[in-house]
C-alpha cells in the first residue's frame, strides 16, 4: 500500500531554525559600502545614544534656565518664544529619545517572545507530524492484513 500523506516541510521552518528575532541593537550596524553612508548613520547613532538621555534633558534644562531672566526682562512674548524654541525643544527631544528608547526595548521583547511561541508551534507540529505518520504506518499495517485475510476469505470461498 501506498503512503496515505507525503509530509513537505515549510521552507521557513528551516529559516526559523536558522535564525533568532532581529533586535534593535541588531540594526545599530550599518553594513554599506558608501563609506560616506556608513560615517552619518554611525555618528548620528553615537549622537542619539549620547542626546537621548535623561542626562542629556537636565543638562538642556539648565542650560535653557540661563536664557530666562533675560526673556522674562523683555516680556510675555519673549517668554512664549523662549518656552517654545528654548526650553520645550531642548528638553522635550531627549526626553522623547528616552521613551522611544523604552518603546523599542519593549518592541524587542515582543518579537522575541513571538519568536519564541513560533519556534513552540513549530516544534508542536513537528511532533504532530511524527506522531501522524507513525498513525499512518499502523494503519496501513491494518489495511495489509486485511487485505491479507479478505484474499484468504476469497480463496476458501471459490
Amino acid at each position: 500500500m501506498s503512503k496515505i500523506y507525503e509530509y513537505v516541510r515549510h521552507p521557513r521552518a528551516e529559516e526559523l531554525h536558522a535564525g533568532q528575532p532581529v533586535k534593535t541593537a541588531d540594526l545599530r550596524k550599518v553594513d554599506h559600502q558608501n563609506v560616506f553612508v556608513r560615517f552619518n548613520a554611525r555618528f548620528g547613532l553615537k549622537i542619539t545614544l549620547v542626546v537621548g538621555t535623561m542626562w542629556a534633558a537636565y543638562l538642556f534644562t539648565v542650560i535653557a534656565a540661563f536664557a530666562l531672566p533675560s526673556a522674562i526682562k523683555q516680556g510675555t512674548y519673549f517668554v512664549v518664544v523662549w518656552l517654545s524654541s528654548s526650553f520645550l525643544q531642548l528638553v522635550l527631544l531627549p526626553i522623547i529619545i528616552v521613551g522611544q528608547n523604552i518603546q523599542a526595548a519593549a518592541a524587542d521583547k515582543r518579537a522575541e517572545d513571538t519568536y519564541k511561541d513560533a519556534e513552540a508551534v513549530l516544534k508542536e507540529a513537528e511532533e504532530i507530524q511524527k506522531h501522524l505518520l507513525a498513525q499512518d504506518e499502523a494503519i496501513s499495517s491494518i489495511v495489509e492484513r486485511i487485505e491479507t485475510l479478505m484474499a484468504q476469505v476469497e480463496a476458501r470461498s471459490t
